[in-house]
């Protein structure tokens, strides 16, 4: 890459503008208290969305208090110079696999940047997910260590913690990657900043972050230094990221 030309931030666009009103009326009702799940039904079936729009929502709407809290909290890239990370495994490469796949991407109100293919079970890692892990790594290649943690009821869960353990090595990087049923009962007990996109994790760890949401929004934090491929840089600078409007 020319390190004279820095590498160009993803485009924005905002979701479709059904949608978007939808989104308005589940903030309006989850900031008055009602339940999550009862409101996710009911600005559903109102707008008439469809399951996928659904899922949309689910990803990146939330109550504007509790959006704007964890956004507060998270930790950004800077700040895991030095640091013992937790990475939950299988959300962060599915997330990167997505965007070099040219998937949609969706950056929550809580300033989280979360996949929407719904891969979920049904993933499989390949030769993609190598290159994913080559670039979270390189976003992580400031920390003093890292350690993985997939769920092992996924397809070739083992396979894959063997080959980020070697990636680790090769990378001179401190650390380990495992398969286990619960990733997240490891990362609640992790002492240091949890990597992931999952709520829970978020709001309820110590030192929470997103480093995949801040790579992508800001790809010259690691791009310019990293020593990555043209293909995987390419692929990584054509994203394309949605965005809900902001309430007016």
């Amino acid at each position: 890459m020319n390190r004279e030309n820095p590498p160009r931030r993803p485009e924005f666009r905002p979701v479709d503008k059904d949608l978007d009103k939808a989104a308005r009326d589940l903030r309006f009702l989850l900031s008055r208290g009602y339940p999550r799940e009862r409101v996710l039904t009911l600005v559903g079936d109102r707008y008439t969305l469809t399951r996928h729009d659904r899922h949309i929502l689910r990803r990146g709407v939330f109550a504007p208090l509790a959006a704007r809290a964890r956004k507060a909290r998270l930790i950004g890239l800077d700040r895991l110079a030095g640091a013992r990370v937790g990475v939950d495994g299988h959300n962060l490469l599915i997330t990167l696999e997505t965007a070099l796949k040219g998937g949609r991407l969706i950056l929550g109100d809580d300033g989280v940047v979360r996949d929407i293919a719904g891969v979920g079970s049904s993933h499989k890692p390949g030769e993609l997910t190598l290159l994913a892990a080559q670039l979270m790594l390189a976003a992580l290649s400031g920390a003093s260590a890292v350690y993985i943690w997939l769920d092992s009821p996924l397809k070739k869960s083992g396979e894959l913690a063997g080959n980020l353990r070697r990636m680790l090595a090769r990378n001179g990087m401190t650390g380990d990657a495992r398969a286990v049923p619960v990733p997240e009962k490891e990362l609640f007990k992790h002492k240091g900043p949890v990597a992931t996109s999952d709520s829970v994790l978020l709001d309820q760890v110590d030192q929470p972050t997103d480093p995949v949401g801040d790579l992508i929004q800001n790809p010259e934090k690691i791009l310019t230094q990293a020593d990555l491929s043209p293909e995987l840089t390419a692929r990584f600078l054509a994203l394309r990221l949605e965005v809900f409007l902001p309430d007016e």
